[in-house]
C-alpha cells in the first residue's frame, strides 16, 4: 500500500504556508499554485497562514511588537495579543484576495471565527477545543477558507495567541477536527534532513519519518516543525507532509510506524537524523538529603532542565544559558553548592531502531573520541541518545555522527 492508496474518510487537505511563503506577491501566486493543485486532485483545500515575512518586515509579527513597544513598554498581555494576532490576520485578507484574482471564491476567517476555543492564558494558549463548523459549511459552499493561523479565542470572546509555532498549531487542529486526508505545511527547505545542512554538506531530504522522530528533532534542536503540532497530529493520525513552496519537491512524510505502512517507512538505518541545539550550560549541584526539594524550586522559577543524571552526593543537568542567571540566583538564595560548564551544546542523534541495539552508545563514544570530541555527559531514551560536548567542537561532532551512521546512504 502506497501513501496515497491510504483509506481516508474526507477529501479536506489543509494546506499551512509560512511567513516566508506569503512574503512577496511572487511567493504568494506560488503558494496559491499549491492550493490550486490540489483542487485539480479533488481536494478541498483549507488554507491556514502566518503573518507576512518575518521580523523587520512591514506586518512581521515581530515587527507589529516592536513598534507597539517601542511606545509602551509595559502592554497587558491580552491587549498584546490583540495586537499579534493582526499580522496573521492581514496575511489571510492578502492571500484570500489572491485566491479571488485568480477565479476562486474564497473566505478568510480568524482562529476564533475557526472555531479555536482557548484558555486564557495569554500569549501562549492551551486549546480547550475545535468547532470547525463555519469551515465546513465554507466548503460546502465551495469557497477556499483562509484561516489566520497562531490565534484562538476564549469562552469569553477574547483574542488570545498560541505561542511559537502557532501556525504549525493552528493547521494540526484542524487536520484533526475536520478529520483531513492529510496536514501540508510549506516552508521553503524541500523537507525535513538527515542533519543540518549548513553543517553537513551531504545531509539529504528524508522521505519518510515517524511522528516519533520527527518530534524528538524538533525537541532536540532541529527547527523542523513545532513539537505541539506533531503532538495533534499524532493524537488525531493525520500524516503531515513537510513541502517547499517554491519547488515541486515530494517533501518529506510525518506519520506513523505501523504494520500497515512498514512496506514504505522500514528503513535499514539505526540512526534516522541527527540535531544539535547550543547555547547550554551544564550544572553540577552537591547535595545532601535537605536539599532535595530544590529541583520543585527550579520548577517553580519555570526553569527547564534537561540530560538529567543523578547520583547520591550530586546532581547533574544541563540549562539553556539565556536561564543561568535566574538559576544561579536560585541556588545562592538556597546556599547549594554548584559548579557550572559553559559554552556546551547537546547532539543528539534519533531513530526509532536504536532501541534495544547494543553498541550503538559505543560506537557513538568511539567516534567522537577518535575525532578528539570530549563528551561531558550522556542521556538516552528510547529513540535518542544525547552526548554534551564543547560548542566549538559541535559541528565537528554532528559531521563525524552522520559519517559513522552512514546517513549520506539513508533510504
Amino acid at each position: 500500500m502506497t501513501y496515497n492508496e491510504r483509506v481516508v474518510n474526507t477529501n479536506i487537505l489543509v494546506q499551512k504556508f509560512g511567513g516566508t511563503s506569503v512574503s512577496t506577491a511572487e511567493r504568494r501566486n506560488m503558494a496559491v499554485s499549491k492550493v490550486v493543485d490540489a483542487i485539480e486532485q479533488g481536494f478541498m483545500p483549507v488554507v491556514v497562514v502566518s503573518a507576512i515575512g518575518r521580523s523587520g518586515d512591514p506586518y512581521a509579527t515581530d515587527t507589529l511588537i516592536n513598534f507597539a513597544k517601542s511606545i509602551y513598554k509595559d502592554i497587558p498581555k491580552r491587549e498584546l495579543d490583540i495586537l499579534m494576532s493582526c499580522g496573521e490576520i492581514i496575511s489571510s485578507v492578502i492571500f484570500a484576495n489572491t485566491l479571488i484574482s485568480r477565479g476562486y471564491k474564497s473566505k478568510v476567517f480568524t482562529g476564533g471565527q475557526a472555531g479555536i476555543i482557548t484558555d486564557d492564558n495569554f500569549g501562549d494558549a492551551e486549546i480547550i477545543r475545535v468547532e470547525p463548523q463555519y469551515i465546513l459549511d465554507a466548503l460546502n459552499q465551495n469557497i477556499i477558507p483562509v484561516v489566520a493561523g497562531f490565534q484562538g479565542i476564549t469562552v469569553d470572546g477574547d483574542v488570545t495567541t498560541l505561542g511559537r509555532g502557532g501556525s504549525d498549531t493552528t493547521a494540526a487542529l484542524l487536520g484533526e477536527a475536520l478529520k483531513a486526508y492529510a496536514v501540508e505545511i510549506y516552508t521553503d527547505v524541500d523537507g525535513i534532513m538527515t542533519a543540518d545542512p549548513r553543517i553537513v554538506a551531504n545531509a539529504h531530504i528524508l522521505k519518510r519519518i515517524s511522528y516519533n522522530e520527527v518530534f524528538q528533532l524538533a525537541e532536540q534542536g532541529a527547527k523542523v516543525i513545532h513539537p505541539r503540532a506533531v503532538e495533534i497530529a499524532m493524537r488525531g493520525n493525520i500524516p503531515l507532509i513537510i513541502k517547499n513552496t517554491m519547488t515541486d519537491s515530494p517533501g518529506t512524510i510525518i506519520t506513523q510506524y505501523n504494520n500497515v505502512y512498514n512496506n514504505i517507512y522500514e528503513s535499514d538505518n539505526l540512526v534516522t537524523g541527527i540535531a544539535n541545539m547550543n547555547n547550554r550550560v551544564q550544572i553540577i549541584m552537591d547535595l545532601d538529603k535537605d536539599d532535595k526539594d530544590i529541583f520543585g524550586k527550579i520548577a517553580e522559577a519555570k526553569i527547564s532542565i534537561d540530560l538529567i543524571n543523578v547520583f547520591p552526593d550530586k546532581k547533574i543537568f544541563t540549562i539553556s544559558e539565556f536561564d543561568l542567571a535566574k538559576l544561579e540566583q536560585l541556588l545562592n538564595e538556597n546556599q547549594i553548592k554548584y559548579e557550572i560548564r559553559k559554552n556546551c551544546s547537546k547532539v543528539s542523534i534519533i531513530g526509532n531502531r536504536i532501541r534495544g541495539v547494543p553498541g550503538v552508545m559505543a560506537r557513538i563514544i568511539k567516534s567522537l573520541s577518535e575525532n578528539g570530541i570530549e563528551i561531558y555527559q550522556t542521556a538516552d531514551s528510547h529513540n535518542t541518545i544525547s552526548c554534551l560536548v564543547s560548542q566549538d567542537k559541535a559541528d565537528k561532532a554532528v559531521k563525524v555522527l552522520h559519517d559513522e551512521f552512514k546517513l549520506e546512504n539513508y533510504n
